[in-house]
């Protein structure tokens, strides 16, 4: 099997990209994409060892269902990226559309810069899937939306409605920057032990991928953690 084969898209029909792409990974566990210009679907259900790494900016859907696969993506990447994904990492040198990590249930997603709208809506977690977001930049609004579980990381700022309708799993966000006032569904507090474990090894990952550039080195001592203040933050709004 080849080490590494080049596949040039250009202006390619997504479909006719994305059969390239899996014919190339038929042959060799890591694809080069060269040229890429928004097909959409790149990496869609990618395996543990095959691995994509993409110069240009892909379209819609960047690894949606992906099982375990590597995706490195030297640029921007556009809406849902990492949608409902399984498992594996993907790394954008850039920054991501909205909805990004929609429904996303394992796996990492880092981002150097920023992301839109709905960043990490209905997020999930079970088991020791735990789904992790992290972006190094600004997030649009309703970032967390309906969040079920999971961690996002956001070193910039957030937008409006941040964790509209979250349920679970945990955002930490430098406390220059978190809301000085969060619903009464939700608790902004300062990081447990385990918090400071997790939210370390995930900066010390983020450095890993893009170095200190283009933001400074993040402390741990530097977040607080947003997340639900109960098992049912909004039981009071149903029937019993």
């Amino acid at each position: 099997m080849a080490e590494t084969i080049i596949v040039e898209l250009g202006t390619k029909h997504f479909q006719e990209a994305n059969a390239a792409v899996r014919a190339a990974l038929a042959e060799a566990d890591t694809v080069c994409i060269v040229e890429a210009y928004a097909q959409r679907y790149l990496g869609c259900t990618l395996p543990v060892g095959k691995r994509l790494e993409i110069h240009g900016t892909p379209g819609n859907d960047l690894a949606c269902y992906m099982d375990g696969g590597e995706v490195e993506v030297f640029g921007s990447a556009q809406d849902q990226t990492a949608n409902t994904m399984n498992a594996g990492s993907v790394v954008v040198h850039g920054r991501v559309g909205d909805a990004a990590g929609y429904a996303m249930r394992g796996g990492e997603l880092i981002v150097r810069d920023g992301c839109g709208w709905r960043g990490g809506i209905n997020m999930k977690q079970y088991g020791e899937k735990r789904p992790v977001i992290v972006i190094g930049g600004d997030a649009g609004d309703f970032l967390g939306e309906y969040m079920a579980g999971g961690i996002i990381v956001l070193m910039g700022r957030a937008g409006d409605h941040l964790a509209s309708g979250m349920h679970g799993g945990v955002i930490y966000l430098r406390r220059t920057n978190a809301p000085a006032v969060v619903p009464d569904a939700l608790d902004l507090g300062e990081l447990t032990d385990d918090d400071s474990a997790t939210l370390g090894a995930l900066l010390a990952r983020y450095d890993a991928c893009f170095g200190t550039e283009p933001h400074e080195q993040a402390s741990v001592d530097e977040f607080v953690a947003l997340r639900p203040a109960s098992s049912r933050p909004y039981a009071a709004m149903y029937a019993s």
